[in-house]
């Protein structure tokens, strides 16, 4: 009911309380696509997997379509298609639609599925999305975009800036509605330039909250983040912890667990075309109902960005995934792309 009352009221102001201001209409059509060519070796208890070998992954293309009505009133849709040569799996999303309207700087307001608060956030400062997803992201415990109320500003010259989503709770891959909605946020400072602290906070019942299966549990996470990027120069770290963070967990009352992660990251452009990066994960996705669970992750690799829009990645990843009496590694060793636009 809280949740409700506070979307109205959101909703209401700004639809009804908006002055428009005269513009021309401008629509524009935008891409990305990320695309790889790598080798997976893939061993679980020490037994080669079926994805293991060689194969070229489109694991995302966007399509986006941005309409501008006037300097208050705008529109996105934008498509996520995605294949994958270790599942053999072809998938087509609609990833964002929403219709937006800005009132200033320190607020504007999107009804549809649109970004969330933490990982674009994060993904903006990490700067290597097209190598490797950040943190809560590759773990699963959040998503980029949801379907609900999204509001958003920055205040003081930039220094402030915050995020807040009223949500389904299911991801933007299924829209499906609940009982309750989901809630996130996100605040950042920027005390000195280059410098981004920033805290996060989720909490609700993953869109598990219906009429024939009320959840028992609510799932929450909070999230931290500091990182410093100034010119050719990025460094940063993410710190996450969630309670009951599957939708399992959130039926059952007889069982809670937690989890936590941490991620740090850096790179640095030794030319205007070359640069090196690296990236280090450790989490425990189930620490009470299975402590021994781990997830270690590592990357490194040097880009190249032979001209504006395209970016190229030669690297390698490693991933160690502890679960019960089960240890699966990979490595994975090629050139990553991203192409814009």
């Amino acid at each position: 009911m809280r949740n409700t009352i506070v979307a109205t009221a959101v909703a209401a102001a700004c639809f009804f309380s908006v002055n428009t201001h005269a513009a021309d209409e401008t629509t524009k059509v935008s891409g990305k696509t990320y695309v790889d060519f790598t080798n997976i070796d893939s061993k679980k208890n020490d037994v080669s997997q079926d994805n293991s070998g060689f194969g070229v992954d489109v694991t995302r293309f966007y399509v986006s379509i941005d309409h501008t009505f006037d300097d208050t009133w705008a529109a996105d849709v934008t498509t996520d298609f995605q294949y994958s040569s270790s599942v053999g799996a072809t998938e087509v999303f609609i990833k964002k639609a929403y219709l937006q309207a800005k009132l200033n700087d320190a607020f504007t307001l999107r009804v549809g599925s649109a970004d969330m608060p933490w990982i674009p956030f994060v993904e903006g400062l990490y700067g290597y999305r097209y190598f490797e997803k950040t943190l809560t992201d590759r773990t699963g415990f959040a998503t980029s975009a949801d379907w609900g109320l999204h509001a958003s500003g920055t205040a003081g010259n930039g220094v402030f800036n915050y995020a807040v989503s009223i949500v389904n709770g299911n991801g933007y891959k299924n829209f499906s509605r609940a009982k309750s909605m989901d809630f996130e946020s996100r605040i950042s400072i920027v005390p000195v330039k280059g410098l981004t602290l920033a805290v996060g906070y989720r909490t609700g019942k993953l869109g598990q909250d219906l009429e024939s299966s009320g959840p028992e549990n609510t799932a929450s996470r909070v999230d931290a983040l500091v990182a410093y990027v100034s010119g050719n120069f990025r460094v940063g770290g993410e710190y996450f912890t969630a309670d009951n963070y599957s939708t399992a967990l959130v039926k059952n009352a007889a069982v809670t667990d937690k989890a936590d992660g941490y991620s740090v990251w850096g790179s640095v452009k030794v030319s205007k075309m070359v640069g090196i990066f690296a990236k280090y994960e450790d989490a425990k996705p189930s620490k009470d109902l299975s402590s021994s669970d781990e997830n270690q992750y590592y990357n490194l690799g040097v880009s190249i960005a032979p001209r504006k829009n395209v970016d190229l990645a030669i690297g390698y990843k490693y991933t160690k995934a502890d679960a019960g009496a089960n240890t699966t590694k990979t490595n994975e060793i090629g050139v990553w792309s991203q192409l814009a636009f």
